[in-house]
């Protein structure tokens, strides 16, 4: 019994964790083009770690544009936020054709969001 209440505990520790890294319903206008997991290819690059990664270092082996990689910026929270809600006008010259998410608290979850791919 002790073993079947462990195993029960266990499962529902993960199953919590699993549940806490779902992604925000917003950020189905991402994965269209994005992957989440390390290495994953995909029409942008992979979206794994780049949460405070320097501005096109991210997803190596990906062809970012020269307007991302000479921005020479940080993805931190505010840039994050700014670039998801507006990509056009922070790095005007990107190759992102998403024109941005307009609702703020939109924004803020998928943010929060990226900073669990890690």
């Amino acid at each position: 019994m002790k073993l079947q209440l462990a195993a029960f505990a266990a499962i529902m520790a993960l199953a919590g964790t699993a549940l806490a890294a779902d992604p925000p319903p917003a950020f189905s206008a991402c994965k269209t083009c994005h992957k989440v997991e390390a290495g994953g290819k995909s029409i942008g690059p992979s979206l794994f770690g780049v949460a405070g990664s320097k501005a096109g270092t991210a997803a190596a082996g990906f062809a970012y544009s020269p307007a991302i990689t000479g921005w020479g910026k940080s993805w931190d929270d505010a840039n994050l936020a700014a670039y998801i809600a507006n990509p056009k006008d922070v790095i005007p010259g990107n190759k992102m054709v998403f024109a941005g998410l307009k609702n703020p608290a939109d924004v803020a979850a998928v943010v929060d969001y990226l900073k669990t791919l890690k």
